[in-house]
């Protein structure tokens, strides 16, 4: 574990049988450096001031509101004050928001933190039962509820734009199928039936990121679910399409903030002494 990692730090994962991570975490201090994600990270301050550095201003969230950070967007996370904070989240992927909204500019909510009440319900149903799997008609029912809201609540409207919605999820489906290898720009192109400019671009608007950040991603998250499973660095490096251990180790920090021993050491404090809780 980092040395800068308080030993009542830790960080708990909801039952998972969908692409929705939901996650129960405490801080005392210093989370997490400054990273980003490709999905959509959205939860609530449960007790504590959240405080975080987000689109160059500083921001402080407190039991109330709901935090909507957009994907690819640097930020980091600290307690605001000496008692530490507890927070829920639950990382939307953009694909999913856009099977609710059929193909459409990813909605932007402004600020990082919205005090919109019809937010705070849309979310609820995605935050609560953190011991239990989701009824899979309730995440559906509570995705779309979630889509629309967004889609609601985003800022200024945008110049409407040509692109091509079925040629990036071709793409975005084809990166599913070759995580263990290396993809080019041109494969994709020729994959999804779009040249490779436009494509990049569409991809960027539909589901918020590169095509190889999104790639990237995709190869950090199996090596989550291999560390869990109990597999060594090294050995989820290489199964996930990383050059090396130490590769995936740069690519982890960067994306997630902490290292991935710190990662699982905190899940692991979690599960030690939940018991006694």
């Amino acid at each position: 574990m980092d040395q800068h990692t308080a030993i009542t730090d830790w960080v708990r994962r909801a039952p998972q049988s969908s692409p929705l991570e939901r996650i129960e975490a405490f801080f005392s201090g210093h989370g997490f450096d400054p990273h980003r994600h490709d999905t959509y990270a959205i939860g609530c301050t449960l007790s504590g001031v959240q405080s975080f550095k987000y689109r160059g201003s500083q921001r402080h969230s407190l039991p109330g509101g709901t935090l909507v950070l957009h994907p690819d967007e640097v930020h980091d996370g600290q307690a605001g004050t000496r008692d530490g904070f507890k927070y829920r989240m639950v990382y939307v992927q953009p694909s999913l928001i856009q099977s609710a909204l059929g193909g459409q500019p990813l909605p932007f909510v402004p600020g990082g933190i919205s005090h919109d009440p019809r937010l705070r319900r849309a979310t609820e149903a995605l935050l609560r039962g953190m011991d239990n799997v989701l009824d899979p008609l309730e995440e559906e029912d509570a995705l779309f509820d979630l889509a629309q809201t967004l889609n609601a609540l985003s800022g200024s409207p945008r110049q409407p734009r040509s692109f091509d919605y079925q040629a990036a999820e071709r793409a975005r489906e084809y990166i599913h199928s070759a995580l263990d290898r290396t993809v080019t720009l041109d494969e994709l192109a020729e994959h999804s039936g779009r040249d490779r400019w436009n494509l990049s671009r569409d991809f960027r608007m539909l589901f918020g990121t590169s095509p190889y950040r999104y790639l990237s991603m995709r190869r950090l998250d199996l090596v989550r679910s291999l560390l869990v499973q109990g597999r060594s660095l090294a050995e989820a490096a290489l199964i996930a399409g990383f050059t090396d251990q130490s590769h995936m180790t740069r690519q982890f920090g960067k994306t997630f903030g902490q290292s991935p021993g710190r990662w699982l050491n905190m899940q692991q404090l979690h599960n030690r002494t939940s018991g006694r809780r």
